[in-house]
């Protein structure tokens, strides 16, 4: 098959991926987002010929534009821009889980300090403030009492980017000292790993301590449920243990997995590709249904 990756820093994911998918004698095309120009009837994006492109932006904004103009041009792109639009938001994604009955925290959104302030007291100290758009645990605060949550407010308000007054208030969920990370295809998972902590942080690039996790029948359904509750595609699913049972608080549409496959025994990159592989062959079937 012929690959497009559509990237704007190569990093150790991306390069582990271009050497499975060149090991395995594809062809593969480099798609540098910062480089392109895109129009309503076509780009000077290198895509002619490409079977499927694999969105491995860092940009959120390029993600969702790029992801959005490929399409339109008829490319397969993994993942859509449907699922890129969800997952890049935390506050469609947290609907999305609750629509679908996914557990997940109990979140509010307001857009005034006065209106952040009665959700973060309704939910009791501590709780969650986090930007609605953002990943590795960045700008997130951990509000412990009133006073921090009047000055997280305030700072947060003379930002200026509108994205910073959408304040997105989450119940703390006390877990123990780790979360789970799981990355799947499909809903399938791949390989799981808990990121632990002594840090509420618990983030891998927040200097989490990785290590292998099994999954049990719940925490397979539960990342079946989440994965279709975006639109599907290759997701990182993050569920935090309560007691017994989880609860899943984020899936992300770019999901990095460098950590994941050193912590598990699965060869991360390898059943990446064999799914690319999959999603590849049935495109080409449903390309060739059509033509009959």
């Amino acid at each position: 098959m012929h690959v497009g990756i559509l990237y704007s820093r190569i990093r150790r994911d991306e390069k582990l991926l271009l050497s499975e998918l060149r090991d395995r004698g594809h062809d593969v095309t480099k798609i540098d987002v910062r480089k392109q120009r895109f129009g309503l009837d076509g780009t000077t994006a290198p895509v002619e010929g490409v079977d499927l492109v694999v969105d491995r932006c860092l940009a959120t904004s390029r993600s969702l534009y790029a992801t959005r103009f490929l399409e339109s041009y008829g490319v397969s792109v993994i993942n859509s821009s449907e699922t890129a639009e969800v997952c890049a938001d935390k506050a469609k994604n947290s609907l999305a889980l609750a629509e679908a009955g996914v557990p997940t925290p109990r979140t509010e959104v307001g857009f005034t300090k006065e209106a952040a302030l009665e959700a973060i007291e309704s939910f009791g100290y501590p709780c969650v403030l986090k930007p609605v758009v953002g990943s590795w645990g960045r700008l997130m605060a951990k509000i412990d009492g009133r006073n921090a949550a009047e000055a997280i407010l305030e700072h947060k308000a003379t930002l200026g980017h509108y994205e910073h007054k959408v304040f997105y208030v989450q119940e703390f969920v006390e877990k123990p000292g780790r979360d789970v990370r799981v990355v799947a295809a499909d809903g399938e998972p791949v390989a799981a790993m808990t990121r632990s902590s002594d840090h509420w942080l618990t983030n891998a690039a927040k200097g989490g301590e990785t290590d292998a996790f099994e999954l049990d029948d719940e925490a397979r359904d539960l990342v079946e449920r989440a994965s279709d509750a975006v639109g599907g595609g290759l997701l990182g699913v993050d569920l935090m243990e309560t007691g017994e049972s989880y609860t899943v608080h984020e899936v992300n549409h770019t999901v990095e997995f460098k950590a994941l496959s050193e912590a598990s025994d699965v060869d991360v990159p390898a059943a990446v590709v064999d799914w690319l592989e999959a999603k590849a062959a049935s495109a080409g079937d449903e390309v060739a249904e059509v033509a009959q």
